[in-house]
């Protein structure tokens, strides 16, 4: 039994990987297409700059990444942890709690641009332990109030510290 499970992950890690580099290959050619305004083009203009945005910055720079950039309306938040400002995990063992801490962070990025949870479009949620998140995902509702975002649900075997249950990532678009 143990052999089927470890059978179906590795399976599992070959279908996300070979996922992403179909994917980044279709990015790729999109990226390289002219913007003639065709309507659903989400390219951004040349012209706009990207504003970069650090929560914790020396965690960040030890991690090498910045938790968010802002270009034009769009914002992009890196995936949140359950982290001190130290970058030690907190709240370990309790996926709960660590959800709770991922969408403080999260609302703290989102209130620097001047945006809500309400600007929010794509969340794509990673944890170690789907079951457990299901259990806790009703908190979400006290998020989410108006509408729900896009996204994606992922069980995965880890994250970037074994401590580490959930990472949250969003994508939020502020209207004119």
């Amino acid at each position: 039994m143990k052999h089927l499970i470890s059978s179906i992950r590795e399976a599992s890690s070959l279908f996300l990987i070979m996922a992403f580099i179909i994917f980044s290959g279709c990015q790729q050619q999109s990226d390289n297409s002219d913007n003639h305004g065709e309507e659903g083009n989400t390219q951004h203009d040349q012209t706009e700059s990207h504003e970069y945005f650090n929560l914790r910055p020396e965690a960040e720079k030890n991690y090498g990444y910045s938790h968010a950039v802002r270009i034009g309306d769009d914002l992009i938040i890196s995936g949140a942890v359950s982290m001190d400002d130290a970058g030690n995990p907190t709240s370990v063992g309790n996926l709960e709690q660590q959800m709770k801490n991922c969408y403080a962070d999260l609302n703290k990025v989102l209130t620097h641009y001047g945006y809500t949870f309400d600007d929010v479009i794509v969340e794509n949620i990673f944890t170690t332990n789907m079951a457990e998140f299901l259990k806790q995902s009703a908190y979400r509702n006290t998020i989410y109030t108006k509408n729900y975002p896009t996204g994606t649900w992922l069980e995965v075997k880890g994250l970037a510290l074994p401590e580490f249950m959930i990472e949250i990532e969003l994508e939020a678009h502020k209207t004119k």
